[in-house]
């Protein structure tokens, strides 16, 4: 089916968007593609543009402007958003692609190690990029698994997010039976080599945990020598000094609400986030909170359609899929969230501390962890902090479009529907700056400027 606008004098056809063919099958972007009619958000938190439109060539955007004043190029696709809103694709700070939900953390490492690679994570991605999650930063994996899925993706033999990857986990030591993606770190100079190691394989971020169980000039060793090899360091927040060890020697961002049930961060813990945050030649401090899986825990326990949606199975073994929804069937006996009721009622309080601080959020979910889906749990993040507390819905899409991609140096390729920008572009039908949650069902996902939904 067909429609037909006039834009600027020149007849252009629309295509409704239908079935999208597989990877193999899909051709190379084409040379014009146009996106034509919806209200743009584009990332830079200013008036929307209504009845836009988005010029791209090749993978690039080259224009936006509206329609009757900016023309559509003969010969051009066309990509119909009518009464949808338009926005960059979303990015997702903390993902776990080796993990999909299920509880079981032992029983999933002996299971899926020798399938991560070819399975696993691959199907994490493609689920990512479905729900309009085009960038996402995979923090903690094994290696050489981590770097191929990645490379795949970025030369289009996979379909998925674009991933930036950490590889293992560096700790003072893996946990038993976790050495594959984590990785112990003894003395100083083994820090270092260890960083250097990571560098070497083309990780792009270093990911760091339980670092008040390291020694201080371990940590030190770790931030200084990532630094030193370009790479930004992100370090848990779950304990009071996890945090202190982190912010003292500079990392870049801190994952985590953290502090188990205790009601707030402790007041020198605050006077070096305020420290911070006034050093503006150092650029913003980010930190990712990934509050889903705490926030919404006793509603999926109580209400758990949700783990009967199809979507997270995509690309997932029948084996698998089995496996997952047979450890799903108790939701309220899951030792990992036991003490979440009591966590849930500290995590306004520690999210406005860390606004009123003037710390710059990013949108992360913690995704893959259990009953948290890559196809879900992007959205249920920006829901919260919309409908909870009382974010403008604006600065929240900006916390999961632009600032993710200034975090990871790459705005001026990513992040914002603006010329000269890689064009992720994502669509939904309705209005997401008054109703956040549509976000659960995007309707078109244009990647690298080829329409993959």
């Amino acid at each position: 089916m067909k429609i037909h606008y006039a834009l600027a004098c020149t007849a252009v056809a629309v295509t409704v968007a239908g079935s999208v063919p597989t990877l193999a099958q899909r051709p190379a972007a084409p040379r014009l593609v146009a996106m034509v009619g919806g209200t743009l958000i584009d990332g830079f938190g200013s008036t929307p543009i209504r009845n836009s439109v988005i010029l791209i060539d090749g993978e690039r955007i080259t224009a936006v402007g509206q329609v009757g004043s900016l023309a559509v190029p003969a010969g051009a696709e066309v990509i119909s958003t009518e009464g949808m809103s338009v926005l960059p694709g979303l990015w997702d700070m903390h993902v776990h692609t080796m993990l999909n939900g299920h509880p079981d953390y032992d029983h999933w490492d002996k299971t899926y190690a020798n399938r991560l690679e070819k399975e696993i994570m691959p199907a994490s991605a493609k689920q990512l990029l479905m729900a309009g999650v085009t960038s996402a930063r995979d923090l903690g994996a094994p290696l050489e698994a981590s770097i191929n899925v990645r490379n795949a993706i970025n030369k289009g033999e996979l379909l998925g997010a674009t991933l930036y990857v950490s590889g293992p986990f560096i700790q003072h030591a893996p946990y038993p039976g976790t050495d594959f993606f984590r990785w112990g770190v003894n003395g100083v100079d083994d820090a270092r080599a260890k960083v250097d190691k990571l560098a070497d394989a083309g990780v792009d971020v270093i990911k760091l945990i339980d670092q008040d169980d390291m020694a201080e000039a371990e940590v030190a060793a770790v931030i200084d020598e990532a630094h030193k090899r370009g790479k930004p360091v992100v370090a848990h927040a779950h304990r009071p000094n996890e945090i202190r060890l982190a912010m003292k020697y500079g990392v870049d961002d801190l994952e985590h609400t953290g502090l188990a049930t205790a009601p707030e961060y402790p007041a020198d813990i605050m006077d070096m986030i305020k420290a911070r945050t006034a050093q503006m030649s150092k650029g913003p401090f980010f930190w990712t909170p990934t509050l889903a899986p705490l926030w919404n825990y006793e509603y999926m326990r109580d209400n758990p359609e949700m783990l009967d949606d199809p979507s997270w199975q995509v690309g997932l073994a029948a084996d698998t899929v089995a496996d997952i929804k047979a450890a799903l069937r108790h939701p309220d006996q899951f030792s990992y969230y036991q003490l979440s009721p009591a966590r849930k009622p500290t995590l306004r309080r520690k999210f406005q501390q860390m606004r009123d601080a003037g710390v710059t959020m990013l949108i992360g979910t913690d995704n893959g962890v259990p009953m948290m889906f890559q196809s879900q749990t992007t959205w249920m993040e920006m829901d919260i902090w919309a409908r909870e507390l009382g974010v403008p819905t604006m600065d929240v899409i900006r916390a999961a479009t632009y600032w993710p991609s200034v975090m990871m140096k790459r705005d001026r390729d990513v992040g914002t529907v603006s010329p000269g920008k890689i064009a992720d572009i994502i669509a939904v039908r309705g209005d997401v700056l008054r109703y956040i949650d549509l976000l659960q069902r995007v309707d078109v996902v244009v990647k690298k400027g080829v329409r993959v939904k």
